[in-house]
């Protein structure tokens, strides 16, 4: 392998984007749940979700500064390793980022300062609509980005100028069909992020007898909402399956691991690709199931990559494989989360462990299943960067070194892991020291008495009681 300034390019582009999205899948679902909680706390008055909403927020503060910090970095690779990118696609691609910086930074920037300083300083009511705006700040990113980059999977309302790609209809570039699969797919999956996370922290809690009520209150609200929304990611998953069967024939087949043309088509569910001799190697496969998922039909004709150009094909062995970790974490997602919930729900006592070690154990699935979601329909993508139209290799800065780039990406992980160690090492001290608070936590309501001096502590000041 010849490691030339386009390879390390993208593989410091893959590094960047791969550790950036992390920090959003988080955030995004995290903002949600903070909006939840403070709804809570004023709907019902129980301290016990303001000790929570407070716990979180410090959590949501810092992982969303890292988010920031690793985002920053991407816009300064579009210049300096893509110009080729930024030239061509810049009429659409600069208003996209500048209309996020509109929406989602300015609505974030204004109101995550309410959330930090402005809890005695504004009504209650006006606290809660800024958590909302947060959220709404944090949504808003992620759909100007999957705008940008739907675009760039199945280009639309453009015209050619020169070279250079020229907006004609922002209506079919922003409410493209493929958005509006794409979009949710990625929003669900933040809100399941944050949903196992959270879940994952209660049963932790759980497990070292600790923080007993904040602790069953994350793990029922957040395995209750996984088991909500993994229906509706299921539903969202198979709509992407059938924009990428229509719209890239090509990268379909590399996830299928397809190689020749097949009517009926079969399902491989697990083989070892050989691109060399277009070939799997121990394939275990289902006739008929491929024509089934693709077309809902036992009969359908479902093409194979070498009914394309080996210069037209992507990568098979990355987007086979990811897609297949993709949907297994998937699956061990909606069997944790509707086991769980029906146990939670039955109030049993008996297999409390396995349930809360199953649960703690399962905060990496939904990153991991975020990851090779991204890893499947972007190497998927190549070898386009705006697919049929401009190739990966058109795409990179032309008077890029190999040098160059092996300097900027060493010194992006350098700080990386210094900066990001130190964040996590945070984190980690945040979740050990759990949801307390120095001052006690008034009720909302103020017929309900506060212990008095010598009696017993009250059940609204109680750590751990769920008034």
């Amino acid at each position: 392998m010849e490691w030339t300034a386009l390879l390390l390019s993208r593989l410091q582009f893959a590094f960047t984007v791969s550790f950036h999205i992390i920090f959003p899948s988080f955030t995004i679902g995290l903002a949600a749940w903070l909006t939840v909680l403070e709804a809570c706390h004023l709907a019902t008055g129980k301290p016990v979700y303001r000790r929570l909403f407070e716990f979180w927020l410090k959590i949501f503060g810092v992982t969303f500064g890292l988010g920031v910090v690793s985002g920053i970095v991407l816009a300064f690779e579009f210049g300096m390793n893509w110009s080729r990118l930024s030239e061509a696609t810049g009429p659409i691609q600069g208003p996209l980022l500048t209309y996020e910086s509109f929406t989602a930074f300015a609505l974030e920037a204004s109101f995550f300062g309410v959330l930090i300083f402005g809890r005695s300083r504004v009504p209650p009511l006006a606290y809660l609509f800024s958590t909302m705006m947060v959220a709404l700040g944090t949504t808003f990113s992620a759909f100007w980005i999957m705008v940008n980059n739907s675009w760039m999977q199945a280009p639309v309302g453009y015209a050619m100028e020169n070279g250079v790609f020229v907006p004609v209809d922002w209506k079919a570039i922003i409410f493209s069909p493929v958005v509006w699969v794409r979009f949710p797919h990625m929003l669900v999956a933040a809100y399941l992020t944050g949903a196992f996370c959270v879940a994952a922290t209660g049963a932790w809690y759980r497990l070292n007898g600790k923080f007993a009520v904040e602790g069953m209150l994350m793990l029922r609200m957040g395995l209750f909402f996984a088991a909500l929304l993994i229906p509706v990611q299921l539903f969202f998953g198979h709509l992407n399956g059938d924009y990428v069967h229509e719209r890239q024939p090509v990268k379909f087949a590399a996830i299928e691991g397809r190689w020749h043309d097949e009517q009926p088509a079969g399902e491989v569910l697990i083989a070892f690709p050989d691109e060399a001799k277009e070939k799997n190697h121990f394939e275990l496969k289902i006739p008929y199931l491929g024509s089934l998922i693709a077309a809902m039909r036992l009969d359908s004709k479902e093409v194979g990559l070498t009914s394309f150009a080996r210069e037209d094909r992507p990568p098979v062995v990355i987007p086979f494989f990811a897609f297949r970790l993709m949907v297994g974490c998937g699956l061990l997602m909606m069997a944790l989360a509707w086991l769980g919930s029906l146990y939670l729900l039955t109030d049993r006592r008996r297999g409390e462990t396995l349930l809360m070690w199953g649960t703690f154990l399962s905060f990496p699935l939904p990153f991991i299943a975020t990851l090779t979601g991204w890893f499947t329909a972007e190497v998927g993508r190549q070898p386009w960067s705006v697919f049929g139209l401009l190739r990966t290799a058109d795409a990179v800065t032309p008077t890029l070194t190999v040098q160059a780039v092996i300097v900027s990406l060493a010194g992006f992980a350098a700080v990386y892991v210094v900066i990001f160690s130190f964040g996590m090492l945070y984190v980690f001290r945040l979740l050990k020291a759990g949801p307390v608070y120095s001052k006690p936590v008034l009720p909302l309501n103020p017929k309900r008495p506060l212990a008095v001096a010598g009696n017993k502590p009250g059940p609204e000041i109680v750590r751990g009681s769920a008034t």
